[in-house]
């Protein structure tokens, strides 16, 4: 079987958890295993009492971060005084976020990983589970693990075993998930940054430029070069026609993401006890966002342009197109909407339905140029596409909540299977939950580059991989 580079190796174990395991073995991991406790959702914490409201014992007050129980003395404190507490007390070393039931090293100040442990909180999760579910779940590891017994063969499985079944349900997390499809931890109030940064590493060409070691870090200096807009740059193209003698001026501008207004025109709006409020009259959709984007704006008087025709200023229209297309399409739905007449902002809350495959032929400049004319322009040679106009999707951000208050999370399509990431947390979802999610933002890949990002990688050494990346002529 392949091996993969020992660049990418794990890496190295954490001495301060290395050092306790080797004093105190395993006892500390089971002395908390009768806290552990699984919520609904399947997420697992630490709860000491069910009427108590988990404090830092160093602080006066309820402390809203997150929270840590030493595994020698069991005593609770905030990120800052566990530090404090284990310079002070000398081993204590070793702590568990309550809210997540990860290790975490107080003199490294970050997260350690011990499958040891994870062991014992999947084992305490079994073994709480209805016998009806745990049945289920049992079924479940048989009917996934036979599918994928060609890459994990499963030999001589003893399912009365809580500690072949922990094995099993180890086995099952290695081979569903994508390879490097992993959580991203809240550091508080940093969801949308999660959400961003799982749609940004798992961009197929972003992704495998980093993977393939194509990244070099020398000092350049010089014209732009990088890989994040040769990923995600693209060129817009605005023309400012002048009502009076109909010159045009065109005018060029880079962008790494396109936002989009809602398409409002199947809301209507009613009068309810002496308030406007809009009522949804129809279904907002992204083409008719993207039409509205691309749809001639005839510019008010205080917006009036100098025509270099008139020699004065002019009403004119303005129109958008897209000259040149990015590998990644990112787009953004302007969900926050902020009056300066009214004094007032608000988060509009109107679904949005957006297509798995697009096509983009439509919004391209010459596309645009030859309906102005009604068909009567040619496109030239240096208006042809440098790759196609057609995208899939593979990622979306949503939020919900309210303007001054909500969460974010990403919707990740990968190998044809949508994973909700929220924050640490990864679940497989059905692709209906997507379709009805609350779009905030919609990455799509150019349709090619996606088709290769679904072969199987998990299996593949990184230095035989074909066509990490797709280069095109340009950057910004």
């Amino acid at each position: 079987m392949a091996t993969r580079n020992s660049v990418f190796a794990n890496p190295k174990p954490c001495e301060h958890l290395a050092d306790y395991k080797l004093r105190h073995g395993l006892s500390g991991y089971k002395s908390i295993q009768k806290w552990l406790k699984a919520s609904p959702y399947g997420k697992t914490g630490i709860k000491m009492c069910e009427t108590k409201i988990p404090t830092c014992r160093f602080r006066s007050g309820f402390h809203q971060g997150r929270l840590f129980l030493c595994l020698i003395c069991s005593s609770m404190s905030c990120s800052d005084h566990t530090l404090l507490h284990a310079q002070s007390e000398n081993g204590h070393d070793i702590a568990v976020d309550i809210e997540r039931s990860e290790l975490y090293c107080c003199l490294c100040s970050d997260q350690v990983y011990d499958p040891d442990f994870d062991k014992v909180v999947v084992s305490k999760n079994i073994m709480d589970m209805p016998s009806k579910t745990h049945d289920s779940v049992v079924d479940d590891l048989m009917r996934r693990s036979s599918k994928r017994r060609r890459l994990n063969p499963v030999v001589d499985l003893d399912l009365k075993r809580s500690k072949l079944l922990v094995s099993m349900m180890d086995r099952r997390a290695k081979s569903c998930y994508p390879l490097g499809l992993r959580g991203l931890n809240n550091l508080g109030s940093t969801c949308f940054m999660n959400s961003v940064l799982q749609a940004l590493l798992h961009a197929p060409p972003f992704r495998n430029y980093f993977l393939s070691e194509r990244h070099d870090p020398e000092t350049y200096n010089g014209g732009c070069q990088c890989i994040a807009h040769r990923v995600f740059s693209g060129m817009l193209r605005s023309d400012v026609t002048c009502t009076t003698c109909g010159f045009t001026s065109t005018t060029y501008d880079p962008c790494v993401d396109i936002s989009l207004n809602m398409d409002t025109t199947n809301f209507s709006s009613v009068t309810v006890a002496n308030k406007s409020v809009r009522e949804d009259t129809g279904r907002s959709t992204l083409l008719a966002c993207l039409d509205l984007f691309t749809r001639p704006e005839r510019l008010g008087s205080d917006q009036k342009l100098y025509c270099q025709n008139c020699q004065e200023k002019r009403d004119s229209l303005k129109q958008m197109s897209i000259k040149r297309l990015p590998l990644v399409l990112s787009l953004h739905i302007k969900r926050f909407e902020h009056s300066s007449l009214r004094r007032s902002s608000r988060k509009i809350d109107w679904y949005l339905q957006f297509p798995f495959s697009l096509d983009m032929t439509p919004y391209l400049s010459p596309s645009i140029v030859r309906n102005r004319f009604g068909n009567r322009v040619f496109g030239f040679e240096s208006d042809k596409p440098d790759i196609s106009s057609e995208f899939e999707i593979f990622a979306v951000v949503t939020h919900s909540g309210m303007l001054d208050s909500g969460h974010y999370v990403t919707y990740l399509r990968l190998q044809n299977q949508w994973y909700k990431c929220d924050d640490a947390w990864i679940t497989e979802v059905d692709e209906r939950i997507v379709r009805a999610a609350q779009c905030y933002m919609i990455f799509y890949v150019q349709k090619m580059l996606y088709c290769k990002a679904n072969e199987d990688w998990s299996c593949t050494p990184i230095s035989t991989r074909r066509d990490p990346f797709v280069p095109i002529a340009g950057c910004c």
